[in-house]
């Protein structure tokens, strides 16, 4: 590989010499993306190179990113996930996400002149002017943490920079939404906290000293009532969508997205097509209700085995057939309603790609972002407001976190113990 410098000033020449009849939008939109600040806020490549490790430089490197990939889609910072599955929880969960911090720092240093691991949002400005990717950290799932304070504080020190404080599973302390394969989506029986326990409370109240953005993807709509009531800095929704468009579970309404965007926070948006497109999440309800007796009965029959049942789960999933895919520009339709609702600072990219089967027709991987920087012209928005939802309001929002860490400087590290 030449290098991802190379590769952006080859497109950067790409774009300044548009192709005849290339109209002003196309011009404009190839400009300021390429001069922009793009980021996404999740990327599951870690659990992608668990499964199969694969040098990031060389294009297919997973199915949805790779170095080539990333730099013509014009990515500055890319966040990746530190998922840990629920079948992990009580099991081995920290492990698991040291393993995959472990894969990130080797996926990274294997290319210290294309990729630099980032911290904070001055080394991603850093990043941008020194032409190179700037590699982050988030948490999936807050039973990594195994219910220990001091563990969290571990996991900042090692570059996480974001929790998601459940995933599918309701952990110790936090309720969560609930697997996405219920048949109906129902998340009632994943309520077994009213939202945050008085521990989950401290939880993110220690995040906030530490100057690690509370993520409320996948949580129950009681904890993200508690988040919000407890938390002293912005939280951000790192991977979801609109449920006015499409009724997920995982999606957010709109007075949740107004309350995270009045504490100064973001919806980053979700490019699943269930997420985006309420014809796709209808078949998959349709298919989960036909599907429920052998859901039911292979939970119960692997209830002691989530390895197994996992695997027998997605197996199941397949006999339903291939599911209906949403068209790329449903994606903007969730942008346009974030900043209908609650404002341009309110919404950015927290696309999901190698952590979701199908794409977006059109959105196949990150190669492909700029996509949205020209419809988004086109439909009339300005360039400062494109700016923001590629990565500005993203940089904002974490420098007000940074703040807020600033401001509670003073305050001793938590001492809480879960008791169960």
């Amino acid at each position: 590989m030449r290098g991802l410098r190379l590769i952006a000033l080859a497109l950067g020449a790409a774009a300044a010499s548009a192709p005849a009849g290339a109209d002003d939008v196309t011009v404009r939109a190839r400009a300021l993306h390429r001069a922009a600040i793009v980021v996404d806020t999740h990327l599951d490549v870690p659990d992608q190179l668990s499964d199969k490790w694969a040098d990031l430089g060389v294009r297919g490197a997973t199915p949805h990113f790779d170095l080539p990939r990333a730099a013509e889609g014009g990515l500055t910072a890319a966040f990746f996930s530190i998922y840990v599955a629920g079948r992990y929880a009580d099991r081995g969960a920290a492990r698991r996400a040291l393993e995959l911090i472990d894969i990130t720092h080797r996926a990274a240093e294997a290319h210290p002149r294309e990729v630099v691991l980032a911290g904070s949002a001055a080394e991603i400005r850093a990043a941008k002017q020194a032409g190179k990717l700037a590699v982050l950290m988030g948490i999936e799932g807050g039973h990594a943490i195994e219910d220990s304070l001091p563990v969290l504080r571990e996991m900042y020190r090692a570059g996480v920079r974001y929790m998601t404080l459940t995933h599918t599973n309701t952990n110790h302390w936090a309720d969560s939404s609930g697997p996405f394969s219920d048949a109906g989506f129902d998340a009632k029986r994943h309520a077994v906290h009213g939202g945050l326990s008085d521990f989950g409370r401290e939880v993110v109240k220690e995040m906030n000293r530490l100057g690690m953005i509370v993520d409320v993807s996948h949580v129950a709509d009681a904890t993200i009532d508690d988040v919000l009531a407890v938390s002293r800095a912005p939280v951000m929704a790192s991977h979801s969508s609109c449920r006015a468009i499409s009724g997920v579970s995982r999606n957010l309404t709109d007075d949740q997205i107004k309350r995270i965007a009045a504490k100064g926070g973001m919806v980053m948006i979700n490019v699943a097509p269930a997420f985006l497109d309420q014809k796709v999440f209808d078949w998959y309800k349709a298919a989960a209700g036909k599907l429920q007796p052998q859901l039911a009965r292979l939970r119960k029959e692997l209830a002691r085995e989530p390895e197994k049942l996992d695997a027998a789960i997605s197996a199941l999933w397949k006999q339903a057939g291939a599911p209906p895919r949403a068209p790329w520009t449903k994606v903007v339709e969730h942008i346009e309603h974030v900043i209908q609702i609650a404002g341009e600072d309110a919404v950015g990219l927290g696309t999901d790609f190698d952590g979701i089967e199908d794409s977006p027709i059109g959105l196949e991987d990150v190669s492909l972002l700029p996509k949205l920087t020209e419809e988004l012209l086109r439909r009339g928005h300005s360039e400062a407001r494109v700016k923001k939802v590629l990565g500005e309001g993203f940089l904002a929002l974490f420098a007000r976190v940074e703040a807020v860490r600033g401001q509670l400087a003073a305050e001793p590290p938590s001492r809480a113990v879960l008791r169960r």
